[in-house]
């Protein structure tokens, strides 16, 4: 089949298949290998894990294997965690996040996470459906437990009203292990991890992971051997998909620093970027809009000699807000990404200065990864920059949804297939194009109008933080774009001058009409 598929694209036209163009991906052959394991097997040179950004707090990777063996050892025998128990972190970011995750899993125990934003009965309704048997949280949030019945394993020792306290982390990071090793044997294909996620469309769902799929991830990542010895800054929350995988499996795997910063301020991120010398960040498009308008106030006030990449993800990056960063940055390369919760960080990536001059593409497939391009109404493969749904095979993608047949079904195929809700096409060199959601596309006039499009043309001007597109329905045109839009706290940005500026970048099809709330 290999000479079937073109070298240039990765398309296969026989099996209507995009194939990755990266490395192969060599992936283990032990069945009961759990993801831990898998880790804490690779070798590297790295000698600080992680750092408390607040407090310069270290630990290192030595420090990390023992904690996490000495916490395994006490959730299992002190506290009676087996196989298949769920459990709950609600924590900001943290030290002890990794040391947590690491050790539920070696059990194969099964780690979620919910947002620390949430309410107590938005958790309750999370808990309800994974139904966890422990909680590892803080002092501050386990309130939001209160009358859950889940027992509690707190950050640091101390009580707290309403919820039953059975251990502190902190404390089972100095105890001496008991020295007794029989633990359930863990198979590659239980779950791991269940985080949720809202899916390509609907309420949110507990996205089941297995260990082999986290293992496939983290084989990826190692591929990747530039990326060893690295300082990373972790500016996202440890709770969402990327924070979990990136700063507690793929950074520990090749012996990289992470620099925890326990929630983001823009100016605390440089801060801490000049005082631990951190190399890499991880952002999403709004902070790097951010960092371009406020780029000479930044670069008067702190060092960043040391910041080599900018990686990015969670929405396209057009050519204006690349070029503008690159032009205020210039020592600092920025590389976009594509990934979802259900298919574990698998998707495309850009990993090279000459690949990220592709302005708007967010990569190539990554190793692993098959791609098929389908058009939505009539379900007919496409082939080379043809637009269509986005769907994704991989040994990466999740099993499906926790308790909902339904959704899983709906989403991944008996082939194997997940349809990721994205409206996206490959060129001709294999670069993957996100246009927009295919639920979210605006239909203006019989036009399809990507919300994207015009978000990407409004975040460029100098007076505008964020924007949001959606749907406005009108019994003439159908639907108009509506904007919404954060100007700057000093501005005094008009809708009249935002009309303006978006109708001399867009095409009229796009633009009129567009009706703007600026907040």
């Amino acid at each position: 089949m290999a000479s079937l598929i073109d070298s240039r694209s990765g398309f296969c036209k026989s099996k209507s298949t995009f194939y990755s163009k990266r490395n192969p991906l060599p992936l283990p052959a032990n069945p009961s290998l759990d993801v831990t394991t898998f880790i804490s097997s690779q070798p590297h040179r790295g000698t600080t894990a992680f750092i408390d950004a607040a407090t310069g707090h270290r630990l290192s990777f030595s420090e990390l294997w023992t904690a996490v063996e000495r916490v395994a050892d006490c959730l299992h025998h002190d506290i009676g965690l087996r196989r298949g128990d769920v459990v709950l972190i609600l924590s900001p970011n943290s030290i002890y996040i990794p040391v947590v995750s690491l050790a539920v899993m070696s059990l194969g125990a099964v780690v979620t996470t919910a947002n620390t934003l949430n309410t107590a009965g938005e958790i309750s309704r999370q808990t309800a459906d994974s139904n966890p048997t422990l909680a590892f949280t803080t002092a501050d949030l386990a309130p939001k437990l209160a009358g859950s019945g889940i027992s509690v394993v707190l950050e640091r020792v101390g009580s707290t009203r309403g919820v039953n306290v059975v251990g502190a982390v902190s404390e089972m990071m100095e105890k001496e292990p008991s020295g007794q090793r029989v633990r359930d044997r863990v198979n590659e294909e239980d779950t791991a991890m269940m985080l949720y996620s809202s899916g390509t469309t609907g309420p949110s769902k507990g996205v089941i992971t297995s260990h082999r799929n986290l293992t496939a991830s983290v084989a990826r990542f190692v591929s990747e051997k530039r990326i060893g010895g690295q300082v990373f800054l972790c500016t996202v929350p440890m709770f969402h998909t990327y924070g979990l995988l990136c700063f507690t499996m793929f950074t520990v795997a090749v012996g990289s620093t992470v620099v925890i910063l326990r929630r983001f301020d823009l100016h605390g991120m440089m801060a801490a970027v000049e005082k631990y010398s951190a190399t890499i960040l991880a952002l999403a498009p709004p902070v790097v809009v951010a960092m371009t308008n406020e780029a000479d106030v930044i670069r008067a006030r702190y060092d960043l000699s040391s910041l080599r990449t900018v990686r990015c993800g969670g929405a396209p990056l057009s050519k204006e807000v690349t070029e503008g960063f690159m032009e205020k940055y210039p020592t600092v390369d920025i590389l976009a990404g594509y990934a979802l919760t259900e298919s574990n960080g698998a998707g495309a990536s850009i990993d090279t200065v000459e690949e990220s001059r592709r302005y708007g593409s967010v990569g190539l497939l990554a190793p692993g990864v098959e791609a098929r391009i389908v058009d939505p109404d009539t379900g007919r493969v496409m082939g080379v920059n043809q637009t269509g749904e986005l769907w994704l095979r991989g040994p990466s993608i999740s099993k499906g949804y926790f308790k909902n047949e339904e959704a899983t079904n709906e989403t991944i195929n008996l082939e194997g297939w997940l349809k990721t809700g994205d409206i996206c096409y490959i060129d001709e060199d294999g670069f993957l194009f996100v246009v927009d959601r295919l639920k979210e596309l605006i239909k203006y006039k019989g036009y399809q109008v990507p919300p994207a499009e015009l978000e990407a043309v409004l975040v460029t001007h100098p007076d505008i933080l964020d924007a949001a597109v959606i749907p406005f329905p009108d019994k003439e045109a159908g639907q108009y774009p509506m904007a919404y839009v954060t100007r700057k706290l000093e501005s005094d940005l008009s809708e009249k001058q935002i009309i303006d500026f978006v109708s001399k970048q867009v095409p009229l099809k796009s633009q009129n009409g567009t009706h703007l709330y600026t907040l």
